[in-house]
């Protein structure tokens, strides 16, 4: 072989393994950062996987926000239309985090189910839902929507 065709060739062999090292660092360093987005539908259905760091969000259900006294703990229940999910959270809510309002929660499910939160988002303005929010809840009521056709 040439020596500059062999030159060449150590060349390209090394960009290739140098390329796949650093995606694969890259992938192993992001695992824990990835965070998916379950709505509550699948959540209760068991697609979402307890003991790793997802996203859920919905609207929260009127009347289903409890708060300790004693303490900043606050329990909630988060639906898509279809489902609920419970949610426990301690420290301070959004100012704008209201009952009949969209939030989305960032945390991991236990092994009973309840979505242990450790962040809460709530909508910026009165006209906005944060986007996985509302194809969660159109895919919903799409598929109620299709369950009383079907009926």
């Amino acid at each position: 072989m040439h020596p500059i065709r062999r030159q060449r060739l150590f060349l390209v062999i090394f960009i290739v393994v140098a390329a796949s090292l650093a995606v694969g660092l890259m992938t192993y360093a992001l695992r824990d950062n990835i965070n998916l987005f379950y709505p509550p539908s699948e959540i209760a259905a068991g697609d979402a996987p307890p003991g790793v760091r997802i996203r859920a969000g919905g609207m929260v259900v009127d009347g289903s926000v409890e708060r300790a006294s004693d303490s900043l703990f606050v329990r909630f229940l988060v639906t898509d239309g279809e489902a609920e999910v419970e949610v426990h959270y301690t420290g301070i809510l959004p100012d704008l985090f209201a009952a009949g309002e969209a939030a989305v929660v960032t945390g991991e499910l236990d092994k009973q189910g309840i979505f242990m939160a450790s962040e809460v988002l709530a909508k910026h303005d009165e006209n906005y839902t944060p986007p996985e929010v509302a194809d969660a809840m159109n895919a919903a009521h799409e598929r109620a929507k299709q369950s009383t056709d079907e009926s």
